[in-house]
Parts: structure tokens; sequence; C-alpha cells
């Protein structure tokens, strides 16, 4: 009861952030403050230029984090890097935060096919060159599913999913006879939409390394847990898009 109370509060989280974004980020930064006090600069350090769940989304369930502030353990400090020095970070106004160590984390790279050399007959699979089935395969590519998760939950629900399908789908290939499946493009669902609708500099600087998605199911990638255990978990494997088959030797 508990998972599913997390999960529906993230999704209909994401569905009113969507629908109602000002709104929305008003209360958030309200909660904020309501955490802070009103001696804070919440507008300056707790106020993102882009709307809730334009970008993944960092929760504090506990407050832990504005306990830490509040008690001068922890501090938040808004600018941009010049440079490091001896002793810590040199910033572009002029301020320097010293520092005994400093953990460089801004330059996530998301890679689809985690540099392994994926080909069908000699030719080089390029994932941006492909549709993405269900989240997990590519079409024309057979026998290949990739694993990634939700941007806007928890990653692991949606990898969950992937291990389910790709068990329920082997299982199906050994009953049938086949060693082969791979999913079918269809003209008819060509859009080539980004893979995710995130304007965070990881996920940009990765399209042209994911795969599209179409404009209709199995070829979109929902980001909706409710949706995927509908797509994934409950339809039935065998559809008119996926191709099961004996490989010519």
């Amino acid at each position: 009861m508990i998972r599913w109370k997390n999960i529906l509060r993230t999704i209909i989280g994401f569905y009113l952030s969507r629908k109602y974004p000002e709104r929305i980020k008003e209360r958030l930064i309200n909660l904020v403050r309501e955490e802070l006090g009103q001696d804070f600069d919440v507008e300056k350090h707790f106020t993102p230029s882009y709307k809730p769940w334009d970008q993944r989304m960092c929760l504090v369930p506990d407050g832990d984090l504005f306990s830490a502030i509040k008690d001068n353990r922890a501090n938040v400090v808004t600018d941009t890097i010049d440079t490091f020095t001896p002793t810590g970070i040199l910033l572009n106004s002029g301020n320097e935060i010293e520092a005994d160590i400093v953990i460089s984390a801004t330059g996530i790279e998301l890679n689809a096919l985690n540099d392994i050399n994926v080909s069908v007959d000699g030719v080089k699979v390029e994932a941006n060159r492909k549709l993405s089935y269900k989240g997990m395969m590519l079409s024309g590519v057979p026998n290949l599913a990739i694993s990634f998760g939700y941007v806007n939950s928890s990653w692991t629900l949606r990898a969950d999913l992937t291990c389910e399908y790709v068990c329920r789908l082997i299982n199906t290939m050994d009953k049938e006879g086949c060693a082969a499946c791979s999913p079918e493009e269809d003209l008819n669902a060509l859009v080539e939409d980004d893979y995710i609708d995130f304007t965070s500099g990881y996920v940009q600087r990765a399209l042209d390394r994911l795969p599209k998605q179409g404009k209709k199911s199995p070829w979109r990638n929902y980001q909706n847990y409710l949706l995927d255990i509908f797509y994934v978990r409950l339809f039935s494997i065998k559809d008119s898009t996926l191709r099961f088959y004996n490989p010519k030797n």
C-alpha cells in the first residue's frame, strides 16, 4: 500500500505540474520558504528558471536538508564556477569557497547502448536512427532489449517492467520454437519525436544518441507507470508489430 501510495503521488504530481506549472511552482517554492523562513533568500537559491518537471525534481521527504541549512550545518551557494584554487573554488562573483573535498557531479552522459558495438548483417546499429518499441527494443534489431527507466518517477519501476517483459518474451520464443524476434517498423507511426521531453542538459546532450519515438503505441515512450503496466505487463506479447522467426543459416 505504501509503495502504491508513493507511485500514485508521483504520477499525480507530475500530471498537475504539467497542467498547472505556475501554480505548482508557486506552491513548491512556498513550501521551501516555510521550511527555511522569510529571511532566507529562496528566490535566489531555490527558484529555478524552468517549470516543475521540465527537469528532474529533487525531493526532500523528511526535510533533513532544510534542517541542516537552518542549523548552519550546510550552506547553499548559487553562482557559477570560474576555476579551482589550491584551497577550494573561485566563483565568477569573486568569492571563494574553501573546501577539503570537491565532488564533480554535473557531467552525466546518457548512453543508449553502453558502448556495445551492435550490428545487424554487418551494419552498425545507431540507436538514434531507430524507433523505440515499448521503451525497450529497437525497430529492426532482433533479440535486443535496453533498460531505460523513468525520468519523472523511480528509475527502477521501469527497469523492473523491462526485466519482466524480457522474461515473458524469452518464454514465448521458447514455446514458439523461435530463435529471433524483432519489432518491425510501422511507417504509419513515424514521427521521430525525441525519446524524452526534458530540458535537462544531460538529456539534451544525448538526443543524438537516444532512439526516437513514434506517434502511437507501441512506439511511444509514455513515461507513465500505469500505462506501462498495461502495455508491458498485461497486454499479449504477440502483436502485429513483433515478428518471431528463425534466421536463415
